[in-house]
């Protein structure tokens, strides 16, 4: 009785526990993952590193914004309306890591984004793919789709 009540209630497609294939891959892409946000959390010292990681063919996918295809763009728009204004914050747990053969990896997990310009406002979890292409050298972003 109590294992069919816990399937009524936790069925295995929702309750089911990501285990990452290559546990080595999860902790470099969560590292890195680490490393770049951090540097967008604090970009008006960090955007040199920001832009590092993105690559030159970068498309950036935002579910309110549209699409992007300038590096450059992107940056400048990091630049204007995120530095000093905005800090993303990861969901503890929620990366997924998937890796692609001979070209790199997609993560997938939930943020939250923290506007100062809203103290009051109460933020939401967001969801957040990103493509991570590896040349044999760096890590770079090759692509984001960014969902809020």
């Amino acid at each position: 009785m109590k294992k069919s009540f816990l399937l009524f209630f936790c069925p295995a497609s929702l309750c089911a526990q990501y285990v990452p294939d290559d546990p080595a891959l999860h902790q470099t892409i969560a590292r890195h993952d680490s490393i770049f946000f951090d540097a967008y959390n604090h970009c008006d010292a960090k955007l040199a590193v920001y832009s590092d990681y993105y690559a030159e063919d970068l498309e950036f996918y935002h579910d309110k914004g549209g699409l992007m295809q300038s590096k450059k763009e992107v940056v400048e728009a990091t630049k204007k309306n995120i530095c000093g204004k905005v800090t993303r914050h990861l969901k503890p747990g929620s990366i997924e890591v998937y890796p692609i053969k001979d070209w790199g990896a997609i993560e997938i997990g939930m943020h939250q984004f923290h506007n100062k310009a809203e103290p009051g406002a109460v933020p939401h979890d967001s969801k957040f793919i990103i493509f991570w292409r590896n040349d044999g050298e760096k890590w770079k972003i090759t692509k984001v789709v960014s969902l809020h």
